[in-house]
């Protein structure tokens, strides 16, 4: 429709600033780990030693199941994407390390405080869960002073972490070995002692280090002007 002489010009909605591939995958991976957690409320009397273990699983607990693996990998490559972009917007890597040195520190607050009251109902259990926020807050305290590295050597360490941390399976270290504490959160699932139980590292951290790593080392390919964007 053609506008009429003298009347006013449309209003210009401004650019959200949005990437439309970054939102719509963290909107798929919401709605995978809302499935995966549908799956858990009605078959939580059916818990198997391995779910992605065909041998011992029924096909629909297998198939929820496998597809939530890609729930916590991508959160956590994400975080690290959005850590680059913001880094970017403000033009300087100390900005980005300062907001993921404190948000990082605060999700591992709230793991061992309001997620583990809400799963055991007590603000010292006997048993502390270290799970996937804790994982993700841990994550996001190395990457912040992982960044300073330059970027082809963070990629190369990003890279080592994802394919090598398998090979560091065969080294065990004993609770009552030095070293224990920090390897049991780094690769080697163990309970850690409290002065009223115990701590249970669930998500061992390494990992998710590469993972947060990799993230941001692909943030130079989503910036403004890559690939013919705008």
């Amino acid at each position: 429709m053609r506008q009429s002489p003298g009347s006013p010009e449309p209003a210009r909605t401004a650019p959200s600033g949005r990437i439309g591939s970054i939102d719509a995958l963290r909107g798929l991976v919401m709605l995978l780990m809302l499935v995966d957690h549908v799956r858990e409320f009605f078959l939580l009397h059916a818990q198997v030693r391995d779910p992605v273990d065909l041998s011992v699983t029924p096909a629909d607990l297998f198939l929820t199941r496998a597809a939530s693996h890609l729930c916590a990998p991508v959160f956590i490559l994400l975080t690290g994407l959005g850590a680059s972009l913001y880094a970017a917007k403000h033009g300087s890597r100390g900005a980005a390390s300062a907001f993921l040195l404190t948000r990082g520190l605060v999700l591992i607050l709230l793991e061992v405080t309001l997620v583990n009251l809400a799963w055991t109902r007590s603000l010292l259990p006997p048993v502390l869960y270290l799970q996937v926020i804790w994982a993700i807050g841990l994550s996001m305290v190395a990457l912040a002073g992982l960044l300073w590295l330059p970027r082809a050597a963070l990629l190369l360490v990003a890279l080592a972490i994802m394919l090598g941390h398998n090979l560091l399976d065969g080294i065990a270290v004993a609770p009552d070995q030095p070293g224990y504490v920090p390897w049991s959160i780094l690769h080697q699932r163990g309970l850690i002692p409290l002065p009223w139980g115990v701590a249970r590292t669930s998500y061992p951290v390494l990992p998710w280090i590469g993972v947060v790593c990799a993230g941001y080392a692909l943030g130079p390919l989503f910036r403004p002007g890559v690939g013919g964007g705008g």
